[in-house]
């Protein structure tokens, strides 16, 4: 039986390995702006509705529930038609998502959009890993972290370009134009370089159909992530919070504690491939979870701003390579598409990001932020015991 790397290597249509690995980065930094080009437009986007904080949350759960709620088909698409098909395709819809948030006038009309938003966003995640797990079989070397660093650099450099064009006099409407028209036509300009997966000639038609529930690993690497993402979103939605209430550091700084967390995990993410391929990938999920464990022991119980700065550095660099090794593993499985092992794996991992801080959330009101964030430090170190799971 044919396997989808024989395919990519052997398929007629397939892309030189040079392209497909450039055409891989470039579609996690497109996705990588398009997530971080909304944020700029979330203040803008309350006002113009008039929404107090609560009525904002609750609309936002739309853009990670459509994720969440699309990743199971997808994987199922994506194995059936080929991951190029789905990353171009829903690429392309989710940059029309930008320039429509800029103007939503009601509130189901936001809704609506973000939950259109969430799901292209969705279909790109699952599609894109499940190519990059090929590229890397193909290249015969560890590639993950690094495309997930330019997924970071994308959400670093997104609202930066989104807000310099507001700097400049843009509308808002204007500056989503020209953000979604750039991402556009790089995902039209990688297309070539995404050719040769299971969508390619040679594939017969039971091949590609052929399809059971995930391998039950892919449920334990999908747990495994899910603790990773609830980190992730402690340090999005907590980690100002945590410095202006627990630590007394001013509003107007207290954001760069999310900063320090991000600028980490885009290096640790530069890194990791390299150190991955040395030591290991149990041996990298072990020190990354061990670090971000220590990162959040270090927040939670040493009452200095320093040592809270430092901690989001360690949790930045603990927590970057997690989740891309898990993601590689996923794809590796025998009998389990890549793309319905990426996807089992993938939805876990949003569910945290979105129960995660409600949860913390509650901890945080039973007893005090601090333990919630030892707690979660507690569920790192399971992690780091768990790492076997992904030789």
């Amino acid at each position: 039986m044919k396997t989808t790397s024989d395919i990519a290597v052997a398929g007629s249509g397939a892309a030189s390995l040079p392209d497909a690995r450039r055409a891989t980065r470039l579609i996690f930094l497109v996705s990588g702006m398009a997530v971080s080009a909304w944020a700029p437009m979330v203040p803008y986007v309350k006002a113009r509705l008039g929404l107090d904080d609560a009525q904002l949350g609750m609309a936002l759960l739309a853009f990670g529930g459509g994720s969440m709620l699309s990743m199971p088909f997808v994987g199922w698409l994506a194995h059936r038609l080929g991951n190029r098909v789905v990353i171009l395709s829903a690429g392309l819809l989710m940059c029309l998502a930008l320039p429509v948030l800029a103007e939503v006038s009601s509130v189901a009309m936001l809704v609506g959009t973000l939950l259109y938003f969430g799901v292209m966003l969705g279909a790109v995640d699952v599609a894109m890993n499940a190519y990059a797990v090929e590229v890397e079989r193909r290249s015969g070397d560890r590639l993950m972290s690094g495309f997930h660093g330019l997924f970071s650099v994308g959400g670093l450099t997104g609202a930066a370009l989104l807000s310099a064009l507001l700097a400049l006099g843009l509308p808002l409407s204007g500056a989503a134009v020209v953000i979604a028209a750039a991402l556009a036509l790089t995902v039209l300009w990688l297309r070539d370089g995404l050719r040769g997966d299971a969508s390619s000639p040679g594939v017969d038609i039971e091949e590609r159909t052929r399809i059971g529930m995930p391998h039950a690993r892919a449920w334990l690497l999908g747990l495994l992530c899910f603790v990773s993402f609830v980190a992730e979103g402690a340090m999005l939605d907590w980690s100002a919070v945590f410095l202006r209430d627990v630590r007394g550091v001013l509003p107007a700084t207290a954001g760069f504690g999310y900063a320090c967390f991000s600028v980490a995990m885009a290096v640790g993410r530069f890194f990791g491939d390299r150190l991955i391929a040395r030591y290991g990938p149990a041996w990298a999920v072990r020190l990354g979870a061990g670090l971000a464990a220590a990162g959040f022991v270090l927040v939670a119980s040493v009452p200095l701003t320093a040592a809270a700065w430092v901690g989001f550095v360690l949790i930045g660099l603990g927590a970057s390579n997690i989740v891309p090794v898990m993601f590689s593993a996923a794809g590796r499985l025998a009998g389990t598409p890549p793309a319905v092992a990426i996807a089992t794996a993938t939805t876990l991992g949003y569910v945290g990001l979105l129960s995660g801080p409600a949860l913390i959330g509650f901890v945080a009101h039973a007893s005090s932020l601090s333990t919630a964030f030892m707690a979660v430090g507690a569920l790192l170190v399971l992690v780091g015991l768990s790492a076997r799971i992904v030789r």
